[in-house]
């Protein structure tokens, strides 16, 4: 369960930064698109060799407080949108499902609802969801997972989720954007002025099927849970990052541009070089300008992961899958802890690393499950999310939390 003072930064957060992906957000809320100011080009960034330092102000200044970590938040979060992931769609458009079906599966005790998901009026578009509630009225836990683009949840997997008393939704973030460089449709012809890549986009589109979400009186609306596996993992720490409904992020094998590290490489891992040459439009416009300059990043992903917290945060991945750079995702979780800590919500974050090919898993969703029992049910959890198989990686930074 959250400790109570990172519960009251969680209510901190909610009502003094912006919910980027929400569907209302709070009058109080600062802009959420960076200013030339606050973000300069890239030429003219400084050289930082190590993890940048999250407590560290754009003016030089440090947070000191809680308070201030959520001034440096809006900071971290306006640079990542400007300069990595570009920016959605700045107004959210009505979301509404129909239900095209509904039947009872007894063997695994569970309904399955197959909905349409409808997002805007002019110019929108449908998005199929599969929707697997346990029996019983509720309200049940969701995780909500966007790769149904590679095949539905695997029914093994779903009947454990039911077991424990999780429902499951399932849709295609592909339906938000193409995993290609075509842009004329999903959120695109929306708004046009969006500059943002597919991964801020698929990001975007976990947060409209959570707009669905949480009409359901079903389903609880305080333990909401992402998931995603590559691609679909990078795409749902941001969501993570960004929507603070989030209670729980998981990406799986995320690697570059998800868990993984810019700075720190592991052998034979996706250099950030590789993968906006491979895939330009994942990413907004300004992130090829840092191949060949990565230490001119103003952050890495540790800042990323950072943006989750005092919420739950659990990354999963396989020590085989050197391309994900697994050691690299060590160092943002190191690095990244220091500001759960900071916030008293250090238990709120965790790795699980197992051994095996690049895939999302039984073992992958069963280390999510215990997690999800221990920081979400108040259950207790045998399984440790804190090991750090790489106990030889140098330290990827020398910066501290401010005391308090």
């Amino acid at each position: 369960m959250l400790h109570c003072s990172c519960a009251i930064v969680a209510c901190l957060f909610l009502s003094a930064t912006t919910a980027v992906f929400s569907s209302d957000p709070p009058a109080s809320q600062p802009a959420s698109a960076p200013t030339s100011q606050s973000a300069p080009e890239v030429a003219a960034l400084p050289g930082i060799p190590e993890l940048p330092d999250p407590f560290l102000f754009q003016d030089g200044s440090r947070v000191k407080t809680p308070e201030d970590w959520l001034r440096r938040r809006g900071e971290i979060r306006d640079l990542f949108l400007k300069y990595e992931y570009g920016t959605p769609p700045r107004k959210v458009p009505t979301v509404s499902a129909t239900e095209d079906s509904k039947s009872h599966d007894d063997q695994m005790h569970a309904t399955v609802s197959r909905l349409t998901l409808h997002v805007g009026a002019e110019n929108g578009f449908a998005v199929p969801l599969v929707l697997t509630t346990p029996a019983g009225g509720g309200p049940f836990s969701v995780i909500v997972t966007g790769d149904m683009c590679w095949g539905a949840v695997k029914p093994e997997i779903v009947s454990k989720a039911i077991e424990r008393g999780y429902a499951i939704c399932d849709f295609d973030r592909t339906l938000f954007a193409p995993d290609s460089p075509d842009r004329t449709h999903g959120i695109y012809p929306l708004d046009p002025s969006a500059d943002c890549g597919a991964s801020a986009a698929w990001a975007w589109g976990y947060s409209r099927v959570i707009d669905y979400l949480t009409t359901r009186a079903d389903l609880d609306t305080k333990k909401i849970i992402i998931s995603g596996h590559s691609r679909g993992g990078k795409a749902v720490l941001l969501a993570g990052a960004l929507d603070e409904r989030v209670a729980l992020t998981n990406p799986n094998g995320s690697g570059s541009g998800g868990g993984g590290c810019f700075r720190v490489q592991g052998p034979k891992s996706e250099t950030l070089a590789i993968i906006v040459t491979r895939f330009p439009y994942w990413f907004g416009p300004h992130f090829s300008e840092f191949i060949g300059y990565v230490d001119r990043l103003p952050f890495d992903q540790h800042e990323l992961k950072a943006l989750v917290a005092p919420r739950a945060l659990l990354t999963t991945d396989s020590l085989d899958d050197r391309w994900a750079n697994p050691s690299g995702t060590q160092a943002t979780y190191v690095a990244s802890k220091v500001v759960f800590d900071f916030l008293d919500a250090g238990n709120n974050t965790g790795l699980h690393y197992r051994h095996g090919p690049h895939a999302h898993n039984e073992e992958d969703w069963a280390a999510l499950l215990d997690f999800a029992d221990a920081r979400l049910m108040g259950k207790t959890a045998d399984a440790k999310f804190d090991v750090l198989p790489f106990t030889d990686l140098p330290a990827a930074f020398s910066w501290t939390a401010p005391s308090k």
